[in-house]
């Protein structure tokens, strides 16, 4: 009887201040913040509420997701807004305790009354709330700023269109959906329910806008009230490269009603791409059906810059029609990542009811391109000059290369180097007049016979880059031998040989050298080695003689990196030609693996490798059978024996893709063994972990790692701490593969950190798991009702759970604010009021009481304080009514 008793109080004082007065005022909100430093935010939530309410709300609770709160006072004044609407704006600092993802939610209990799509939405709290990701890799962070407040009217059968006119003050991207309306802590209504209408109701995910397409009619007229009213919510999500780095939920109420007037409609309008220095100017007209008066009204992220605003002005009005017209003398400084966003609204003046119809568009201010760039070629490198860019605001210019040309010409919206085109960036420059590069691969020098394309983009103060520059392509003056062979022909510890070969050198009369020449042959030991020794030279007259047999050398073990240089053997004019040419063996690298072989091919080389050919030694024949061809640098021989020894070589097949170049260039590797065996670590388990509040336990759940990566898994170990940054201690093993679940009951709180490994059979043991944290479970809990009246039935206020709780401040106040009780408690066993006030002995009058508890716990960061308010119902006759919930 007393669980009845205690519900029906709750529910008593629960409906107590909502229906007296009928003080429903909370129609829309949002909140927003700007990062100050490090893990300090601050945050503006911003409510609108109906001007004719009594409630009136100076301040609101904020709870930060770090299991603390705190009050943020209202900064005054009000903004009374067409409709009935006030806009109320509400601000508080707060510093989180680390990295991680935070839910800050704002409740109020004053949602409206009658709104249509949620049933007895009077008796259901109003929230909002934003999710936050504060992560120092992340760079510093502030939301979106709503431009456009909520307070527009819809009509039945009628087009509605609301949009937010969200500016990301960062230019962050941002996406839109359609969101469920919140109740107590942020969370869904249950029974909510979307809006009816005749078409469709949804959120375009890019341009933000709001669509309900012809509401119907779902209420009946009662008195003078004839209108429906609806909840609806939309989210606003943050990126940043990928990343989503934050979100907005915006409740907004939608009146609807049923009239004879119809909406303005505004003209076509289409998104714009311009180059900083353009000035934009269009007209757009609105007409109305009933030929009321139109007024236009706009905002948007454009009217955000620091210079050179927009101008939106009136041409001409008439009955039924409107049309006015933007101007825009964009500069090099709006150039950003993302587009402006500029809303315009149409709104009639009516009798019966205002309706309005909105549109945006979206400008893209991109920056100009370079002046033309030109590729000069050299023996070595290839020079790159460019004239500055128009916008001297430029931090730098970013260079980009590739091999071969794509003849690329950027459209009208397009800026940088899009990915589709092959370029990889290789440098910088550091000014808006630095505009010379030189490319000679960082010092390595290019490859003779390459075709180098280049493109050049100016780089803005926040990373923007512009339009890129024309492509210009260049190939090395082939003044140098260009090497075509490097190939094993022998495989030996000490009598191996490799085959060395080039190609004649041309165009040496533009250097001008005339001969005779002398050829030096260098060898340095591994594939990228630069420790070269001269270990042939040989003079020629006609430089036909372009081959090499390096002979007595250990080509098991060592892989050979050659040069060769070309010198002018003229007397009195003696010097080397151009930068040398370089080329690597091919060398096979065997990795073991279970019942399979790895081999990588290494290599350095200035051509194309477009294929291998791999082949293993036949144990029976010992010949070497081709087995399998490849285009990339690593083949996998399958279904091998472990502790089998296996042999393989391998074929390069290449090209330069250049003429006077032999096409098809073929090298050989050495010779390579290895011996299948299991040194591979299976993967680590996918962990999942949820808490069991009630019985005091976390429960670690994961997947068996599919496929070779956990086919031999035989354990697992488990790992935990209680502290987001501490050390992790193994907590356990689960010896049975087939086990996927495991109970862990903590001593000292709830909150930890979780991760596990794999085992297999062989011993090896898996990398940890993703580093999985929970903190769910809060423990301290106090009664709503209590009868100090010595009955023996709940005489004493105290807490009805207390587990893991460290200390508890309390003070508890009656109606006028008075304070009757105020104790602080190390250990929270110890809490009780016997419902006397203190330092009188008497008991205090029935009513209902408002406590401020800090409540200590041991939490993920640590110990904490999380701050509860709350009231008490108190009863102190003898023999209270007892009530059954229906």
């Amino acid at each position: 009887m007393k669980m009845h008793k205690i519900k029906l109080v709750s529910a008593m004082l629960w409906l107590i201040p909502v229906t007296q007065g009928f003080s429903t005022h909370n129609r829309a909100g949002e909140i927003t913040y700007r990062q100050l430093s490090g893990f300090t935010f601050e945050f503006t939530i911003t409510t609108y509420t109906y001007t004719k309410s009594p409630a009136d709300r100076s301040q609101l609770e904020v709870q930060w997701g770090d299991n603390t709160t705190s009050i943020a006072p209202r900064i005054p004044p009000p903004l009374i807004l067409p409709n009935d609407y006030q806009k109320n704006t509400y601000k508080a600092t707060h510093t989180f305790p680390g990295p991680g993802v935070y839910e800050v939610v704002v409740e109020d209990p004053n949602r409206n009354y009658g709104v249509i799509n949620i049933p007895s939405s009077v008796n259901v709290v109003f929230s909002i709330k934003t999710i936050l990701l504060v992560n120092p890799q992340v760079g510093q962070n502030n939301t979106p700023v709503l431009l456009n407040p909520p307070y527009d009217k819809a009509a039945v059968g009628h087009l509605f269109i609301h949009n937010p006119a969200a500016y990301d003050p960062d230019g962050d991207s941002l996406t839109y959906s359609l969101a469920i309306c919140t109740r107590e802590g942020g969370e869904p209504i249950s029974n909510y329910t979307f809006p009816t209408a005749s078409d469709t109701f949804y959120v375009n995910e890019v341009t933000g806008d709001l669509v309900w397409k012809n509401p119907v009619k779902e209420w009946q007229k009662d008195g003078e009230f004839d209108r429906g009213i609806y909840n609806v919510a939309m989210n606003i999500d943050e990126w940043r490269n990928g990343i989503k780095i934050g979100t907005i939920h915006r409740d907004m109420q939608i009146d609807v009603y049923e009239t004879e007037n119809d909406p303005p409609v505004n003209g076509p309008l289409n998104d714009l791409c311009v180059v900083a220095g353009d000035f934009i100017s269009f007209e757009v007209t609105a007409t109305d059906p009933n030929n009321d008066m139109i007024t236009h009204w706009d905002t948007g992220g454009v009217y955000q810059v620091s210079e050179s605003r927009p101008v939106f002005t009136m041409v001409s009005s008439d009955s039924g029609t409107v049309t006015s017209r933007f101007e825009w003398q964009t500069t090099c400084s709006h150039v950003r990542r993302v587009p402006y966003n500029w809303l315009v609204k149409a709104e009639d003046v009516n009798e019966d009811i205002s309706l309005a119809d909105i549109d945006n568009v979206n400008i893209r201010v991109i920056g100009p391109p370079t002046g033309p760039l030109e590729a000069i070629p050299s023996h070595r490198s290839i020079l790159l000059k460019w004239s500055p860019c128009a916008c001297d605001n430029v931090v730098g210019y970013d260079v980009y290369r590739r091999i071969g040309s794509t003849d690329y010409t950027p459209d009208s919206c397009e800026y940088g180097v899009p990915s589709y085109l092959g370029y990889q960036k290789i440098g910088s420059t550091s000014s808006w007049q630095d505009t010379v590069f030189i490319d000679d691969n960082n010092g390595n020098g290019l490859l003779q016979g390459t075709d180098y394309c280049y493109l050049v983009v100016a780089v803005y103060p926040d990373g923007t880059p512009g339009i890129a520059s024309n492509e210009a392509c260049g190939i090395l003056v082939q003044g140098t031998p260009v090497i075509t062979n490097v190939s094993v022909t022998d495989t030996d510890p000490a009598a191996g040989s490799i085959y060395l070969a080039w190609v004649k050198p041309r165009d040496l009369d533009t250097i001008p050298a005339y001969g005779p020449y002398e050829y030096r042959i260098y060898r340095a030991e591994g594939i990228w080695g630069t420790d070269f020794d001269q270990i042939h030279s040989f003079t020629t007259a006609d430089l036909e003689d372009t081959t090499y047999n390096d002979l007595n050398i250990n080509t098991q073990d060592v892989a050979y990196h050659y040069r060769v240089e070309l010198y002018n053997d003229e007397p009195g004019n003696r010097f080397m030609i151009g930068e040398p040419g370089t080329a690597s063996s091919l060398f096979l690298q065997m990795v073991p693996g279970d019942n399979k072989m790895k081999i990588f091919f290494r290599k350095n080389v200035p051509w194309l490798n477009t294929r291998y050919v791999v082949y293993r030694q036949n144990h029976s024949t010992l010949l070497f059978d081709s087995i399998g061809v490849v285009s990339d640098s690593v083949y996998v021989d399958s279904g091998l024996a472990n502790g089998v020894n296996y042999c393989y070589l391998a074929k390069s097949i290449g090209t330069y893709n250049q003429p006077g170049i032999p096409d098809s260039l073929i090298n050989f590797s050495h010779e390579n063994c290895g011996t299948p065996v299991d040194l591979e670590p299976p993967c680590p388990p996918e962990l999942t972990v949820y808490s069991v509040c009630d019985s005091f336990y976390n429960v670690l759940r994961w997947a068996i790692p599919e496929g070779e990566c956990g086919e031999d898994i035989v354990k697992y170990n488990l790992f935990y701490t209680p502290l987001y940054n501490g050390t992790l201690q193994p907590i356990g093993t689960v010896d049975d593969r087939a086990t996927t679940v495991f109970h862990h009951f903590p001593e000292e709180t709830m909150a930890g950190c979780y991760a596990m490994t794999a085992v297999d059979s062989f011993g090896n043991e898996s990398a940890l798991s993703a580093r999985i944290c929970i903190d769910e479970c809060s423990y301290f809990e106090l009664p709503n009702v209590f009868s100090p009246n010595n009955d023996g039935d709940n005489d004493f206020f105290r807490p009805k759970a207390y587990r893991f709780v460290k200390a508890v401040d309390i003070q508890i106040f009656n109606r006028w604010g008075e304070l009757v009780f105020e104790e602080s408690y190390d250990d929270p066993s110890e809490f009780i009021w016997n419902g006397q006030i203190k330092n009188t002995g008497k008991i205090v009058s029935p009513g209902v009481y408002y406590y401020i508890c800090d409540v200590t716990e041991q939490r993920l960061t640590g110990e904490e304080v999380r701050n509860m308010v709350g009231f008490v119902y108190v009863f102190t006759e003898k023999n209270p009514p007892i009530h059954v919930e229906k």
